[in-house]
């Protein structure tokens, strides 16, 4: 698994191909501990804290930037790992497809043999964070893994244990018996501006250490969810390949500042000046707890968001898309005991004003469980305010589904009556009301909206529809306006707004 790569489509439509990690609700949290020593049980962890740097002039490199990246690379490691995965043996694949055998059945033999099992390798890099072999990489870099293997710079390979690992901010924390080894001092990845020089040092492909240099393009991007839960990226054009995973991003002191993680591809695939790293400040606030606990225990408030576009801001009346709006609210969650609800949306938190869906989930994430805080709403075009007091995120919560919607109207979308057994094989709460899409035409302005087969119907312009007349009134009653569309997907509803063109 070697660099994680994501492609970019209309929808939230970010296709990781080397590690997909699902997407999460609004959640999150860790207790920040920058005292330059992580607590192991009664052990602690000492790290070379960076101080605060004054401001380089790059006339000062007459000779290149040798000085920064020569004593930096030491610190960075390649990373191999293998587990064992089954394939399948022998046959015809395309015959254990269900649809194929619907209409062939076993005439052609059994074809469900028992898969094999065969190793799986992958490469990646690491970066040592402290002298005795504590050492930060990518939760996909080593995800699964059965055997991992450090590589130094001096070319000595070492068995790595796996500390902790984090996949809602893709962050792992490995250890190898080691002492005496060179580590990066731990930088402040909130001091970092949009231009200043960064190295990405890592171990592409696996061929050694390998610096390459660029600029910061830009600070605190969030893609949707779509590669880790938790996503406060900083956007850099310093080439990042294949192996590149868990690898240093250093600035001009040598101090790190981030862990490379992805890339945006173009249609040849590899590099294309679009490289995300994990602050090196979130990463170390998740190493703090996976070292301490072996886990990461996060705050919770019980509801699914969205980011407000245009379309969706003007179906609500609002004056801009600030805020995050609420598609879902938890059952007994902390928030919807404090009174929130669906189509809430949350524009302020303890007084700061919220940008939109990613800022609260990271806002959130800085604050730990059973801590209060203030919610700013706008309800029905009025300002509220409610307190909640975070619960902990449950191991296991319910994923919400991305969305971010654009389009113009309803042509081309057939609905049907939602059955009891439609209901049943659509997994759907019980109670649960509307029209199920039975089809979406792929070049309709809702398909573009991503509004999909099998998606229900509840609400058509804030009314409930029950059915299929419902659905059809609601729509004419809307004319060539917009439409905003309340949809149950998988059990989890979120707003969808199809504007005019």
């Amino acid at each position: 698994m070697s660099s994680k790569v994501i492609g970019v489509r209309r929808w939230v439509a970010l296709t990781v191909l080397s590690a997909a990690l699902v997407a999460g609700g609004i959640f999150g949290v860790w207790a920040m501990n920058w005292s330059g020593h992580t607590v192991l049980g009664a052990a602690k962890v000492a790290l070379r804290m960076a101080g605060n740097p004054s401001p380089v002039s790059l006339g000062s490199f007459s000779n290149g930037f040798s000085a920064i990246v020569k004593p930096a690379l030491p610190a960075v490691v390649g990373i191999s790992s293998s587990k064992m995965v089954k394939a399948p043996t022998g046959g015809q694949p395309f015959l254990n497809d269900p649809f194929f055998r619907q209409f062939f059945g076993d005439q052609f033999g059994n074809q469900n043999q028992q898969p094999r099992t065969q190793r799986e390798s992958s490469l990646g890099s690491g970066v040592i964070i402290s002298s005795d072999g504590y050492i930060l990489t990518n939760n996909h870099v080593v995800e699964g893994a059965t055997d991992i293997k450090v590589t130094l710079n001096d070319r000595r390979q070492l068995e790595a244990k796996v500390i902790g690992t984090d996949p809602k901010t893709d962050v792992a924390v490995l250890k190898i018996e080691a002492t005496g080894l060179p580590s990066l001092a731990v930088g402040d990845s909130s001091k970092v501006e949009v231009g200043d020089v960064v190295f990405a040092i890592g171990d592409p492909f696996g061929i050694g250490e390998t610096a390459t240099m660029g600029i910061v393009s830009a600070k605190n991007r969030g893609l949707g969810s779509a590669i880790e839960d938790y996503e406060d990226f900083i956007q850099t054009d310093a080439a990042i390949n294949h192996g590149n995973s868990g690898g240093a991003l250093v600035d001009l002191h040598g101090n790190l500042i981030g862990i490379n993680t992805a890339i945006l591809p173009g249609n040849g695939g590899g590099n294309q000046g679009i490289g995300f790293a994990i602050p090196i400040n979130m990463a170390h606030e998740v190493m703090d707890q996976l070292i301490a606990h072996g886990k990461v225990v996060r705050g919770y408030l019980g509801i699914h968001i969205e980011s407000l576009t245009p379309a969706l801001a003007k179906s609500f009346g609002l004056q801009d898309s600030n805020g995050a709006l609420v598609g879902d609210v938890t059952k007994d969650g902390p928030a919807g005991k404090s009174g929130l609800q669906r189509g809430d949306v949350i524009t302020g938190l303890n007084g700061q004003k919220v940008e939109d869906a990613n800022d609260l989930r990271l806002r959130v994430s800085q604050t730990a469980p059973n801590t209060p805080v203030q919610l700013k709403v706008v309800r029905d075009g009025q300002q509220k305010e409610f307190n909640v007091t975070l619960g902990e995120l449950p191991e296991k919560d319910e994923k919400a589904p991305a969305t971010e919607n654009s389009g113009s109207s309803l042509d081309g979308v057939h609905v049907e009556e939602l059955t009891p057994e439609i209901s049943e094989q659509l997994q759907l709460p019980a109670g649960v009301r509307g029209v199920v899409v039975d089809n979406v035409d792929q070049s309709s302005a809702a398909a573009e909206a991503n509004l999909n087969r099998g998606d229900v119907i509840q609400e058509v312009n804030h009314k409930a529809v029950t059915s299929v007349s419902d659905y059809e009134h609601a729509i004419q009653s809307a004319g060539k306006g917009p439409v905003l569309l309340l949809v149950n997907r998988g059990g989890i509803t979120a707003y969808v707004a199809i504007d005019a063109r």
